[in-house]
């Protein structure tokens, strides 16, 4: 069952043995079945200014046990995984969108998360209380419902991010209209949950994992279900369709990755102030963007 699983892989005396986790980076995985993808000249402009390797040469994978569950092996180039890092780290956290400590007054007005953390006068006890952002549809985590007066621009990137993952997938009409990025602390665990709040269930669910690497649960339809867990490194793509969209998953455990595929040989990129202090939070951290369609095609409003 899943809580049963849930709690054996988040369990720290004993540890878990890690034998049965589904690794898709190991080729001889025999769970799982490449696949193929379609890459087009247009995507390939994209690809360029999102940081991702170009298209055709990707490796994709669907699940012989789990149908909808799709997976795209790290598609990221090492500087374009710096750049999301930092994107997620600096950018996102910004105004309008929403943060988890925004209801306790940690930031003053004129202050961002980080600004606050990595200033001059750095507060790093709000390194580890960052838990999540919301973009676009913000999900009301009282409610688990989206509001028309309750949502803001999401931005370019990201949908130019998902409609390259999409198109490459099959899903041609996909939209991002909302986004959560969860930030992991090595300690960290995401108990298990439906995604069920967004009108167009029918449209898949993207998320995108960097830095250190999480051991990933998904079930069935009910509790009782048995589970599956997957390996997901930095730079990772699942993508949840399909029959695997309403599954309950969650994460029992964040692991020191075995590599870091942010690092480069190339000396040109260096190392500006900004990914040092992006670096040195992903060292002990994992951040998760998952993004959404909320309303159905055709649909302008709530």
């Amino acid at each position: 069952m899943f809580k049963d699983s849930f709690k054996y892989y988040k369990a720290r005396q004993p540890a878990p043995d890690l034998k049965d986790v589904i690794d898709v980076h190991n080729s001889d995985n025999k769970n799982v079945r490449k696949i193929t993808v379609f890459a087009a000249d247009c995507q390939n402009d994209l690809s360029l200014y999102l940081g991702l390797k170009p298209v055709e040469g990707w490796s994709a994978f669907d699940f012989i046990n789990i149908p909808g569950l799709l997976f795209i092996k790290n598609p990221f180039t090492p500087s374009g995984q710096r750049n999301w890092i930092v994107k997620c780290l600096k950018n996102y956290t910004k105004k309008p969108n929403i943060l988890n400590i925004d209801a306790h007054g940690f930031l003053n007005d004129d202050k961002t998360w980080w600004d606050e953390s990595f200033g001059a006068a750095s507060k790093t006890d709000l390194l580890a209380k960052l838990r999540w952002a919301t973009l676009g549809y913000h999900h009301n985590w009282d409610t688990k419902h989206y509001a028309e007066n309750f949502k803001t621009e999401i931005p370019q990137d990201l949908k130019d991010l998902t409609s390259v993952f999409a198109t490459a997938l099959g899903f041609n009409k996909f939209n991002a209209e909302a986004a959560i990025i969860n930030y992991y602390r090595m300690n960290s665990t995401l108990a298990g949950h439906t995604d069920h709040s967004e009108i167009y269930l029918e449209a898949p669910l993207f998320s995108v994992s960097f830095g250190q690497t999480a051991v990933f649960l998904i079930g069935g339809l009910k509790l009782e279900d048995p589970a599956h867990a997957l390996l997901l490194r930095s730079g990772d793509v699942v993508v949840m369709s399909g029959n695997s969209r309403l599954r309950y998953h969650g994460v029992p455990r964040i692991l020191y990755g075995d590599s870091a595929p942010w690092e480069s040989n190339d000396q040109s990129l260096g190392e500006c102030n900004d990914w040092k202090r992006a670096k040195s939070y992903i060292s002990e951290a994992r951040i998760n963007l998952n993004i959404r369609q909320v309303l159905k095609p055709g649909q302008s409003a709530l």
